[in-house]
């Protein structure tokens, strides 16, 4: 069967065509593990009359506890003063201290709307003083918490702060609320210290 002088031409213009290079495959991409070394980590546990903080250094030995401790609040004190004392004294733990990141404690449902409205207002608080002093701020949900300290997502408050001892090499246990912020950052150092497709979330 001959080929038509048109139809010749047709193959000699598709054949004198530049050629387009096939475009990249492209992975899917997962979170690379950050440069932990000397990293500080400060862990907030939030509450009006307690909120607990926790501050961790990463090194070649492990996690070491820098500072701990927890904002103590009157009962007769009026929300405005705690929230005050709750900004006060957390920006001077962050000056003392000099975190590069924070992680604060995801918000949860609760059954009483006034108590979570006052909780997400010294959680708010919290917030503020992390993003003032330019921190990566990171929430994390109570349960993945204490999933990765102590295995169990429903875990009482006195075994996280036995692991937390144990994990810190610290000589006394520490106060509930110092604590779970103290879980906060440990947690988020084994967490961001996988290959993740997803690892915390930050806000």
């Amino acid at each position: 069967m001959g080929i038509k002088p048109e139809q010749l031409s047709r193959m000699m213009e598709r054949l004198q065509r530049p050629r387009k290079k096939p475009e990249p495959v492209v992975a899917a991409t997962v979170a690379a593990p950050r440069s932990r070394e000397g990293l500080v980590v400060l862990g907030v546990d939030p509450s009006l009359r307690g909120t607990g903080y926790g501050i961790v250094r990463s090194g070649k030995n492990g996690p070491a506890m820098v500072a701990h401790g927890t904002i103590r609040c009157g009962a007769a004190w009026p929300m405005t003063r705690c929230l005050g004392h709750i900004a006060q004294t957390l920006r001077q733990v962050v000056e003392e201290t000099r975190p590069a990141v924070g992680v604060v404690e995801g918000l949860f449902y609760a059954q009483n709307l006034r108590t979570a409205i006052v909780m997400g207002q010294a959680r708010g608080a919290s917030l503020a003083v992390m993003a003032e002093a330019g921190l990566e701020v990171y929430e994390m949900a109570p349960r993945k918490v204490k999933q990765a300290i102590v295995g169990y997502g429903a875990a009482q408050k006195e075994a996280v702060a036995r692991m937390v001892q144990r994990m810190l090499r610290l000589a006394e246990l520490p106060a509930p609320d110092a604590a779970d912020a103290l879980a906060l950052a440990l947690a988020y150092l084994q967490e961001t210290g996988r290959y993740l497709v997803a690892g915390p979330k930050q806000i």
